[in-house]
């Protein structure tokens, strides 16, 4: 097994951990918090870490494929998830923190697509 392979697996795993952390943490709590948020922004960079090793073993930072097309959008859907909490919290907008857990679950299902798609298909597509 090569290192960019190590290096991507467990990064892809890092961003499973912290995103659902983060996500049914404040899912749970039903109020968007600033240590959500560093779950969000964590579990995005480890993802964008572990894509972009995938990236090197495949050769190509976008491939035509269901897994490429579902990770790319999940990639960002997640950087819009978290500048929009961060937006959210910086307005100290009560309705929307209250409710933020919404959007977070849905882009959280969203992400499980392609990582449920690379674990079964092991990314070759």
């Amino acid at each position: 097994m090569s290192t960019t392979l190590v290096i991507a697996v467990v990064f892809i795993n890092i961003a499973l951990v912290l995103y659902t952390f983060g996500v049914w943490a404040e899912r749970i709590q039903h109020r968007l918090k600033w240590w959500h948020l560093i779950f969000f922004w964590g579990g995005l960079a480890a993802d964008t870490t572990g894509t972009t090793a995938m990236s090197i073993i495949n050769g190509s930072l976008f491939r035509l494929s269901f897994h490429g097309i579902t990770g790319n959008t999940a990639l960002l859907l997640m950087l819009f998830h978290a500048i929009w909490a961060t937006i959210v919290l910086l307005k100290k907008n009560e309705k929307q923190i209250a409710s933020f857990h919404r959007l977070s679950l849905i882009v959280w299902l969203i992400w499980l697509i392609p990582m449920i798609s690379g674990i079964v298909f092991g990314a070759t597509h």
